[in-house]
């Protein structure tokens, strides 16, 4: 088991950088639902929360106890949502960025603390060009404040799906999060789309394709009809 530390952290404290915040998303590869980020910045091993790391080695009770942890414990921390809505319309890389950029402006407003630099989870997350920051593979298995970050921006996600499955139960959306597992698949195929699911997604968007082409068939039909009726 891989246990995130502050060695990173530390090294750029030394060079001057004071308040260094760890930066990742949650929600990127799901068919519905919003995407969300957390940024959370500590200034010392004293902040650590035992058993924190990357948000996926962790189960969901492991990542809600430690949530209010990380909250409590940490110097400053932000959280950024982004609807499908805008993921349609911006696309998921600029969707996951925008999120960030919320996480941030979040921690800066509610903590008044001024970022010295972000570390970024993913190696081709599109820069923050309002910051200095370094982007990084995997960063969220070895770079604690990155793992906190990571548990807090998917425990947001978790919560929110969860609402949004009572009000559209059909979709299994408190099991799945949004995921396109079995069972989502044949609700969809059942039920149809819903208002929350991502319509610039692929699957998403070839059933919007299918069900115009039906509509189409049907329209043409009626249409064949009517005329047939008019010349008898």
């Amino acid at each position: 088991m891989i246990t995130p530390t502050l060695f990173l952290e530390k090294s750029l404290w030394e060079k001057g950088f004071k308040n260094i915040a760890g930066v990742d998303e949650a929600g990127r590869g799901p068919w519905a639902g919003p995407v969300t980020a957390a940024s959370v910045v500590i200034h010392s091993e004293n902040q650590i929360v035992a058993g924190v790391r990357d948000s996926k080695k962790m189960t969901k009770s492991q990542r809600e106890k430690a949530y209010h942890k990380i909250c409590k414990k940490s110097s400053g921390y932000g959280i950024g949502i982004v609807s499908e809505r805008d993921i349609d319309v911006l696309g998921i890389q600029k969707g996951v960025r925008k999120a960030m950029f919320l996480s941030l402006e979040n921690l800066k407003a509610n903590f008044g603390i001024d970022i010295s630099l972000v570390l970024v989870d993913g190696g081709k997350t599109l820069r923050l060009y309002k910051y200095k920051s370094r982007r990084i593979k995997k960063g969220g298995l070895f770079h604690y404040s990155i793992s906190a970050a990571s548990v807090l921006a998917k425990v947001t996600r978790d919560r929110i799906m969860k609402k949004l499955a009572r009000k559209y139960p059909y979709y299994y959306f408190s099991k799945n999060v949004g995921y396109g597992t079995k069972a989502h698949q044949e609700a969809l195929k059942k039920h149809g789309i819903s208002p929350i699911h991502r319509k610039s997604y692929a699957p998403i968007k070839k059933m919007l394709r299918q069900n115009k082409k039906s509509d189409m068939i049907n329209i043409n039909l009626y249409g064949n009809t009517s005329v047939f009726a008019i010349r008898r």
